[in-house]
């Protein structure tokens, strides 16, 4: 742009000279050799301007003959260059593809064309092929080279780090990723793998002098930068708590502030506090993160906050804490443990079941069970609840990178991220429900099932059948060999027109499709087998049929018998 700017002003220079000229005529006189020559002066400047032009015309022709074979080297030198830039750019794209044939065939000719010790880039593609053809010690060994190279040495300690992590060589990885850390500080992958790598080996002063680096450096915010400091301030009180309370009091303290509503930050607080016995702050900061979100653990430990407390009194301070958020799993599942152990059966009973009706969990049902057995003894009902518990859903855990871990960690042992672990349902577990059929009302209306009353008749077999009136007979075999967990039980809506129960059980064929209604439910495990099994809503609405110890076998003789019975295969 300049130069046509340039050119356009020279041109209108000599058109204002030439305008001045022809408006003033005269002549100019020139001597030479004893002669006299004499033109005007617009013959005179065109001449100057045209001698001028030619001279700059012959100057240009003999310049570019004189460049020319260095100007066809550079054009071929640059297209050599430019073919070998996109051999290389297509096999970068191939390797990221998958595809090492073409990379590796690609690679050649980039080697052909380019300078392979001036173009890193070829390097790092050979590298990646190494990689996809499976060549795993010719791609360290390709990276290995890359650290010679001032330009390539933080590109081959991220493929040697990697490399590492895949192997799961720990400490190499460990290594690599600090070397990096020195090289470029504000490298994110490296300054977060060594603050994870020095996280795990539980140099936590190491790492909170790296996280202040990264601060100063600007490589993460400073909300990121608090919180990152509160867990690992937390992580070192839980270290240090145990060879010295008072010690990690400051630190728990400090991380509590940082960051309130982590839970294993005010549970850490709370017990150092508990330690030296001030029960008034430690109960306050579980309080406060209990009213934001409801913890087990908080439970735990504030229900527990003095060695000297009785049962009763925990109970009390579990009531108070539930409190504070009414209506919520956690709160009643806290008061369900604290009055177990108090001996409040009932109330623990009515705490459990209000879980079960909110949000169903495991934990909820093996409480029921463990209720079960302190207050009526009914291995029946326990192990009922116990077949339920196997097929409700889980607990909320400690999860990070799909890895569940029964207790919190400051970083994730899968990625090395810091903060990774959240308290949630474990993901390869959510979906899994309660059976249809296996409905909460139903098993807290479900009584236990009381005996059928003896009449003057012969005695009764172990029952391996029960047949249950019905629109269609339903039946269920129930071998006594069988595993108890195969076992169910079928129940029975109330018959419109309810009949007593006769001395001798009445046949089943004798009942009339219209005059009953009944549905089966699959309720629970059953206890050990009784002589009889009458299950329905009440005893007299069921039809008993006693088989013999082998249904495969029929008399041939009906009056031999005193009732009439169905031959089962």
């Amino acid at each position: 742009m300049i130069r046509v700017l340039v050119f356009l002003v020279v041109v209108l220079v000599l058109g204002f000279g030439f305008a001045w000229l022809a408006d003033r005529p005269g002549d100019l006189v020139v001597t030479f050799a004893g002669m006299q020559h004499k033109v005007s002066l617009m013959v005179a400047a065109s001449a100057i301007v045209a001698l001028v032009a030619g001279v700059m015309l012959i100057w240009w022709i003999i310049k570019s003959v004189i460049a020319s074979p260095y100007a066809l080297r550079r054009h071929f030198r640059a297209r050599k260059r430019d073919r070998g830039y996109q051999s290389l750019s297509t096999g970068l794209i191939a390797a990221g593809a998958g595809d090492g044939q073409t990379a590796r065939r690609m690679i050649k000719q980039a080697e052909k064309l380019l300078n392979v010790d001036q173009e890193p880039l070829i390097k790092l593609l050979d590298a990646q092929a190494a990689m996809l053809e499976g060549r795993t010690d010719d791609a360290r060994a390709k990276f290995q080279e890359m650290l010679d190279d001032p330009e390539t040495k933080l590109l081959g300690l991220r493929g040697l780090y990697l490399e590492a992590q895949r192997l799961g060589a720990r400490e190499a990885s460990r290594q690599y990723a600090e070397q990096a850390a020195l090289l470029a500080p504000n490298v994110e992958w490296a300054a977060s793998a060594a603050l994870g790598q020095k996280t795990a080996h539980g140099d936590w002063d190491g790492a909170l002098l790296l996280l202040e680096k990264q601060k100063s450096g600007k490589q993460i915010d400073k909300e990121t930068a608090k919180r990152e400091r509160a867990v690992l301030l937390t992580a070192k009180a839980i270290d240090t708590f145990e060879s010295d309370p008072v010690g990690s009091k400051p630190i728990a303290i400090e991380a509590n502030k940082l960051a309130p509503d982590l839970v294993p930050a005010a549970i850490i607080a709370a017990k150092t506090l508990f330690q030296q016995g001030d029960l008034r702050k430690g109960s306050k900061i579980l309080e406060h993160v209990w009213k934001k979100e409801p913890h087990p653990e908080v439970a735990e430990t504030y229900v527990h906050a003095r060695l000297g407390d009785s049962i009763l009194d925990r109970l009390k301070r579990a009531r108070h804490l539930a409190s504070l958020y009414p209506h919520h799993a956690e709160s009643s599942l806290a008061v369900a443990h604290a009055a177990l152990a108090a001996g409040e059966l009932k109330e623990a009973r009515e705490a459990a079941e209000a879980v079960l009706r909110t949000a169903p969990r495991e934990s909820a049902y093996l409480l029921l069970a463990d209720i079960e057995e302190a207050q009526t003894g009914d291995q029946g009902r326990v192990r009922q609840w116990l077949s339920r518990a196997v097929k409700a859903p889980r607990d909320p855990a400690w999860t990070a990178d799909g890895y569940v871990s029964e207790r919190w960690a400051p970083a994730s042992p899968v990625t090395g991220k810091l903060d990774a672990f959240e308290w949630k349902v474990p993901v390869e577990q959510i979906g899994a429900v309660i059976d249809a059929g296996d409905d909460f009302d139903s098993a807290l209306a479900a009584k236990p099932v009381k005996p059928v009353p003896q009449h003057d008749t012969e005695p009764l077999i172990p029952a391996k059948s029960v047949i249950v009136a019905a629109e269609k007979p339903v039946i269920r075999v129930i071998e006594p060999e069988a595993d108890i967990a195969d076992a169910e039980i079928v129940t029975a809506e109330p018959i419109s027109k309810p009949a007593p129960v006769k001395a001798e059980p009445k046949p089943a064929e004798t009942a009339k499709p219209e005059e009953v209604h009944a549905h089966e439910r699959v309720a629970s495990v059953l206890p050990p087998l009784p002589e009889k099994v009458v299950v329905a809503e009440r005893e007299e609405e069921a039809l008993v049929i006693p088989v013999p110890d082998d249904p495969g076998v029929q008399p041939d003789d009906e009056k031999d018998r005193p009732n009439k019975k169905f031959r089962l295969f």
